[in-house]
């Protein structure tokens, strides 16, 4: 049998079938790379290959956070324990408020602390209005912090339908629901304006 090296590969020739087989990277090693490790931590979908003897000392000698200071693996571990997903930071969404969060009117508030949270708006200033249950529903259906005008109440109603339309396209099975909740919500905020 006679022994060639390339690149990476070991070819064997016999005189009956010819197959090629990754050789181990180790300096000096003869025997089939099987076994893959990963180059570095900058290349973790390139691959060294290695025997099973010299894939284990090299798993041995490698370390991922070789050359991280302290702060960069303390970074890196938090970006792990989100999937390295995005996220945000809580309250960053301007549309939520706490009202459409949390239906209030249902919590027993004994001292008032959640009536003075309702009542201050985003710009500090106080506001008396204090809405229902369904009102405070229906808000949170349009996304709407304040019920506004009939024309901006009119024109979300558009919006909302086209979206949730069951004839719609790409319409679902709760496409129905979602469309009795917009047209219920609709009623509710045009009463409440006086339109």
């Amino acid at each position: 049998m006679a022994l060639e090296l390339g690149i990476g590969f070991l070819k064997r020739h016999n005189s009956d079938q010819s197959k090629d087989v990754r050789a181990c990277e180790w300096p000096e090693c003869g025997n089939d790379g099987v076994h893959r490790a990963p180059k570095s931590r900058d290349e973790l979908s390139s691959f060294r290959w290695f025997c099973i003897i010299h894939a284990r000392e090299y798993n041995r000698s490698w370390n991922y956070y070789d050359g991280m200071s302290d702060d960069e693996v303390e970074a890196d571990v938090r970006r792990d324990t989100v999937w390295r997903r995005p996220s945000w930071q809580l309250g960053a969404n301007e549309t939520a408020n706490i009202e459409t969060a949390i239906n209030l009117n249902s919590i027993h508030d004994p001292f008032g602390i959640l009536h003075n949270a309702r009542s201050t708006g985003n710009n500090g200033s106080s506001s008396d209005i204090v809405y229902s249950s369904d009102q405070t529903r229906a808000l949170a259906i349009f996304g709407l912090d304040r019920p506004g005008d009939a024309v901006g109440i009119k024109q979300r109603y558009k919006e909302l339908v086209k979206r949730y339309h069951p004839d719609a396209k790409g319409a679902d099975a709760s496409s129905d629901e979602k469309i009795k909740d917009v047209n219920q919500a609709y009623k509710i905020l045009m009463d409440f304006i006086g339109s």
